[in-house]
């Protein structure tokens, strides 16, 4: 009798449980900033990660242990009363390695794991947070798929790896996101 009262308890206790575990904490719109430009049969897609590199994520890299920041974009279209509609999907990846013998860093960036160009490698600080943190025009998507005067949307989700916990990273996995609405229009 008593087993009969226990078990809706624990199922609503878990089913909350769950759902405050799914979603992250909120997140600054700031953050992360979206730009899409539908144009010659691509969308490009532009983004910045705003205060990315802190203290903790200087000491991590400067440690020599490789960092990478790991951007999923998602092309999406909004359906009522429904999930929204996954278009494409692409990674967008930039690794950083520093060297403590020559005090050099070698940027990476990937492209649904393919390499962008040849590794890039500076001595300046400045210019590996912009490698890692700016993307301007990248071609991810084809509009062969979209349907033209529909309205679209980016997504963009950042996040880093390794997730170490010698060091506190500025957000947790998917934390930092961003997004831009646009209407496709030929």
């Amino acid at each position: 009798m008593k087993l009969r009262f226990l078990v809706p308890i624990v199922a609503a206790l878990a089913v909350g449980a769950l759902a405050l575990g799914l979603h992250p904490a909120p997140v600054a719109a700031q953050d992360l900033r979206v730009t899409p430009l539908p144009r010659n049969g691509q969308v490009l897609v532009s983004f910045t990660l705003v205060d990315a590199f802190d203290d903790d994520v200087r000491a991590a890299i400067r440690s020599g242990l490789p960092t990478t920041f790991t951007y999923d974009v998602s092309l999406m279209r909004a359906v009522s009363l429904w999930f929204d509609r996954t278009i494409a999907e692409a990674t967008v990846s930039a690794t950083v390695r520093y060297d403590n013998l020559t005090r050099r860093y070698q940027v990476t960036r990937m492209i649904n794991g393919r390499v962008e160009s040849t590794p890039q490698v500076t001595d300046n600080e400045d210019t590996v947070r912009s490698l890692m943190t700016e993307f301007d025009k990248l071609p991810l998507f084809d509009t062969a798929d979209l349907e033209v005067n529909a309205e679209y949307y980016l997504r963009v989700r950042a996040r880093t790896s390794p997730r170490n916990a010698w060091f506190i990273w500025p957000w947790g996995r998917h934390r930092a996101s961003g997004r831009a609405t646009f209407t496709f229009i030929q």
